[in-house]
């Protein structure tokens, strides 16, 4: 295969921290070239230097023969190297086809846009990806999914020689996530390469042809896709083995903890009602735009609701808002850790203890250092977060240890009831064991938990029992016995409904 582009001893450092050092590899005309690695092992910042976002300290990039450096991510783009981050960069007031041709607009005299010319330039475009969005939509109307898939069109439209892609299918469903495969595999075949980051390796294996491991900003090596399995890549990625199991072993759930009755909001789910026992992690599958965060979300008190009873413990519960949530012992993780979740510019002490601000604060309300600090230390330790000191603020913390210390900040209010709203997303292999065996202990305990994902390996490894939601019902519970991708999908496209009037009240 030629060589297309080619990445010689490239290093890149920052005050204390050699992020990328030494990193060689080449990328071939047409080749999908699977990076990989744990949070911290200097994906990013490669990317970013490729992108022209970063300049290395040295080392030479080679485009198509030629040694290129670059200035910005604009200078990048114009030779033909484009990124498309994890972090979505649409303006969420301004149309479809503004954000795709953003200064790129064709216009007439004066500079003025030619504003039909665009919408149709932009139509035809959306149509050669099989798209039927209307481009004078505004994007802030469109779910995460539909404008991360968006921020790939963008980045095709400028039709790159090499297109990076850091967690590209983050936010998609399982048919979005399809259709972007589909779209990378017809461009590769006309020409186009793919640096594609993930931490999922299962698309490792669908997608590339080829994998680069990297650690501590180190390349570790390559490895054919046809000649290695996930578990050799797990340990190339962490420098040990990794032991997994596929289902964690069968426990007895208590007493009943969480009990929903006939929840609704009108357009988003109706009727829906479930129960969560102590000590079991209960599933909760669907597709994107299912309802299942939106159900959550009310039950905690952040969206509102048309109707619907909550109990704990047996006893009716006012949850209007977080707090009166908090206080009933439910807690919510968020999907989202970055917009919703944490407070990036904040320590992580000072997130930690959030939720909980009146348990550290004194009889006149000023906060108490003393047991901050020793509740910051207890957490930092025992969720293994990484850091010097629990002063530093979350936003400096790798994806991994900012997941970390939000599902500590809610397994630090004490809770009856959790709700983990996708808490793996965007983590490594190993952040994500350890959050795996954190949820684990958290039902041995006695707490209700129930488990939001679209990683229907996670929902079969961890839960006891999955409901799946389909158009804000919930139409499938399936026991552990009967657990398989095959039968949740069949519930979450509904295909097929397998509830009786007792389930749907009493899940």
């Amino acid at each position: 295969m030629e060589e297309l582009l080619v990445v010689d001893h490239l290093r890149k450092s920052f005050p204390g921290v050699v992020a990328v050092a030494d990193v060689s590899f080449s990328l071939g005309a047409g080749e999908i070239l699977a990076l990989i690695g744990e949070n911290g092992a200097g994906k990013s910042t490669l990317s970013q230097v490729l992108g022209g976002a970063l300049r290395p300290d040295s080392g030479r990039i080679v485009l198509e023969g030629k040694e290129v450096s670059f200035g910005s991510p604009q200078e990048a783009i114009q030779a033909g190297i484009r990124m498309m981050f994890q972090e979505l960069s649409m303006v969420g007031s301004l149309s479809i086809a503004e954000n795709i041709f953003a200064n790129r607009q064709p216009t007439g005299l004066l500079n003025f846009i030619r504003w039909r010319q665009l919408y149709r330039e932009t139509a035809e475009f959306l149509q050669r990806f099989h798209s039927s969005l209307d481009p004078r939509g505004l994007i802030k109307r469109l779910v995460k999914g539909e404008q991360q898939i968006l921020e790939f069109l963008k980045a095709i439209s400028t039709t790159p020689k090499v297109l990076i892609l850091d967690e590209p299918t983050s936010s998609l469903s399982e048919t979005e996530t399809a259709y972007l495969m589909d779209n990378i595999r017809t461009l590769r075949a006309q020409g186009m390469s793919f640096i594609y980051i993930t931490h999922k390796l299962s698309e490792v294996f669908k997608i590339s042809t080829r994998v680069i491991v990297m650690r501590d900003g180190h390349y570790v090596g390559s490895r054919e896709i046809s000649q290695c399995t996930e578990r050799d890549l797990v340990a190339m990625m962490v420098g040990r083995d990794i032991s997994t199991t596929t289902t964690r072993p069968p426990v007895s759930a208590g007493e009943e903890c969480l009990r929903v009755e006939d929840f609704s909001r009108r357009g988003v789910f109706s009727g829906v009602g479930f129960a969560a026992r102590k000590g079991e992690i209960l599933g909760l599958s669907g597709l994107v735009g299912s309802g299942r965060t939106e159900l959550a979300r009310a039950v905690f008190g952040m969206d509102p609701r048309d109707g619907g009873k909550v109990f704990v413990d047996g006893r009716p519960v006012t949850v209007s808002n977080p707090p009166e949530a908090i206080r009933a012992g439910i807690a919510y993780l968020t999907e989202d850790r970055k917009e919703l979740g944490l407070y990036l510019d904040k320590s992580i002490r000072d997130n930690l203890i959030a939720p909980t601000l009146r348990r550290f604060s004194g009889l006149l309300g000023f906060m108490l250092n003393k047991p901050i600090n020793s509740f910051a230390s207890q957490k930092v330790q025992e969720f293994s977060i990484v850091t010097p000191t629990a002063l530093k603020k979350v936003g400096k913390l790798s994806g991994g240890n900012q997941q970390k210390c939000l599902v500590a900040t809610w397994v630090g209010t004490d809770p009856k009831v959790i709700f983990l709203d996708e808490p793996t997303r965007g983590v490594d292999v190993a952040s994500r064991e350890e959050i795996y065996v954190k949820i684990e202990e958290l039902a041995a305990r006695g707490v209700a938990v129930v488990l939001i994902s679209s990683d229907l390996p996670e929902l079969i490894r961890l839960c006891d029992r999955i409901l799946v939601m389909h158009h804000g019902k919930i139409v499938g519970a399936v026991e552990r016995a009967d657990f398989s991708e095959e039968l949740i999908l069949s519930y979450a496209t509904g295909l097929q409904s397998g509830l009786t009037e007792e389930h749907r009240s009493h899940g």
